[in-house]
């Protein structure tokens, strides 16, 4: 099946339903409802279902492409983390709730992603998951950020967990979205590059700003294929293709955002300019499920652990 089969009738949904204006919206305080319910009769949140339970079946290699473009649009809701627990539930034999569920690991303690505009909650707690309601989680104070932190030891539905828990699939939906968002404001850098004329011509023609955009376009390209490779492992990823997804996707995030930032100069961090929509998702995604650190600690232990095996050996069998 071609990606572009699902990828451009979505794509068009989100430019007709998620432009700048809503999302800015959103992240004022206004109601996220009529967003959701575009999206909810859609059926695109049922992409990872099996059939028999009304569902496309798609695998999340197949579902990527539409991760990436939700970072691409600087979606407000949590879209990935919806279809993922929807699937999970499936799964399980668990009816899935009819609002924004998030995803979240017990372990970690940070905001999570969302968790302001969601009604649900899937929480990994080391041995199960559970589905709680989520009707008053904490502000994490962040300017028009919609991530939250949500009290321990809520009441819910228990199912069982997967065998890696949350934290992988998690970190791969993440690298699919810093990805979408990297890609996003490479275009615009670009383009505002070919455009903003100094000294009689166009700065993307000093070799200076060449470089960065050099640099950040390599950036992007690797972003784009560390998402792939988390997702080629589908739903229950190992720790080692989460671990590549979200190093590779973390490390390069303020790279590419700052790069925009100083191509764009003193407009970039306007509000009513679109480069800080995704300079601030990337650093908030960044930290979010792992930093780069995390797992880049997790894979060194890995690697340590193993030391009498050659590396070309090592990252074949993983």
């Amino acid at each position: 099946m071609d990606d572009m089969d699902f990828l451009s009738p979505f794509e068009r949904l989100l430019e007709d339903q998620c432009a700048p204006a809503v999302v800015r919206a959103i992240e004022a305080g206004e109601s996220a409802q009529a967003l959701w319910a575009s999206l909810h009769e859609s059926g695109f949140l049922d992409a990872l279902l099996p059939e028999r339970a009304g569902g496309a079946e798609l695998s999340l290699a197949e579902v990527g492409p539409l991760l990436q473009a939700l970072g691409r649009f600087a979606v407000p809701l949590p879209v990935a983390e919806t279809m993922a627990a929807r699937a999970i539930l499936a799964q399980s034999g668990a009816e899935a709730p009819a609002g924004p569920i998030v995803l979240a690991t017990q372990g970690h303690t940070g905001p999570v992603p969302f968790a302001k505009v969601a009604q649900h909650a899937l929480i990994d707690t080391g041995s199960k998951l559970h589905l709680v309601d989520l009707s008053d989680p904490r502000d994490a104070g962040f300017h028009h950020g919609l991530a939250a932190y949500i009290p321990a030891g809520l009441p819910g539905v228990v199912i069982p967990r997967p065998d890696r828990g949350l934290m992988p699939l998690l970190a791969v939906m993440r690298a699919c979205m810093m990805a979408g968002a990297s890609d996003k404001l490479l275009t615009m850098t670009v383009a505002y590059a070919n455009d903003r004329v100094q000294f009689g011509k166009p700065i993307g023609r000093q070799q200076a700003v060449q470089q960065q955009l050099a640099v950040m376009a390599q950036k992007v390209i690797a972003c784009r294929i560390a998402a792939q490779i988390g997702c080629a492992a589908g739903l229950d990823p190992s720790l080692f293709a989460a671990a590549t997804a979200k190093q590779v996707t973390s490390a390069a995030a303020p790279v590419i955002a700052n790069i925009a930032h100083a191509v764009h100069g003193a407009i970039a961090i306007s509000a009513a300019y679109d480069v800080q929509l995704y300079s601030r998702r990337l650093h908030e995604w960044r930290l979010a499920d792992g930093s780069e650190v995390y797992w880049a600690r997790l894979l060194g232990s890995a690697r340590l652990a193993q030391a009498d095996m050659p590396s070309v050996d090592f990252i074949a069998r993983r």
